[in-house]
């Protein structure tokens, strides 16, 4: 499977274009939030990602609210929005939580989490975070200190999926780290293709 994956784009439309232009390769899109910028124009997003022709796997993320996005994609067949939520596609477990990005800790995903552990079992799991877990090369500002969340990270450790895909930090676009065998990528707001 080839998933073109892609964060922080908040509206930009030559970033937009740049999915769109290679998104002829890929099955689906993972968007892992603030593909807005503070709630503008969401449902119009949507809509120029649905001209791409693929399933496309949502998250919000701080710059979009959780209702106005999971309404938006309600309406088009093509969108699934994964708050809160496991998504299978084929032999793929894709477990999605948006918002935040700013915790440390995450009281509320580490309760959902635990559910996602159980079901998660024997099958290939793809994280889709906004933030970034803790301790890596996509959580880390020079000059500042690590900022991602322990609570991702514990769940990375002990579920071990074979990707996480998460934003939130700009000046980390385009990174990648390991967390044991755990893919960790910062795609950008221009995307990253992901092999799986």
């Amino acid at each position: 499977m080839k998933i073109l994956a892609f964060v922080d784009t908040h509206g930009i439309k030559n970033a937009f274009d740049e999915i769109l232009k290679k998104s002829k390769d890929a099955d689906v899109l993972v968007c892992a939030g603030d593909f807005t910028r503070w709630g503008e124009s969401t449902e119009k997003w949507i809509q120029f990602l649905e001209t791409t022709g693929k399933p496309l796997i949502l998250i919000h993320g701080n710059h979009e609210s959780d209702r106005e996005v999971a309404a938006a994609c309600k309406k088009y067949k093509f969108c699934v929005y994964l708050h809160r939520a496991a998504y299978e596609m084929g032999e793929y477990l894709f477990f999605g939580f948006g918002g935040g990005g700013f915790s440390e800790r995450n009281i509320e995903f580490e309760r959902v989490a635990e559910h996602v552990k159980k079901d998660a079992k024997g099958k290939k799991l793809i994280l889709i975070t906004h933030g970034p877990p803790y301790g890596t090369s996509l959580d880390f500002i020079d000059d500042m200190r690590h900022s991602g969340c322990k609570s991702i990270r514990k769940f990375i450790e002990e579920a071990k999926p074979m990707a996480c895909i998460c934003g939130h930090i700009h000046e980390t676009a385009g990174s990648t780290d390991l967390i044991g065998k755990t893919f960790i990528i910062n795609p950008g707001p221009r995307g990253a293709m992901l092999k799986v």
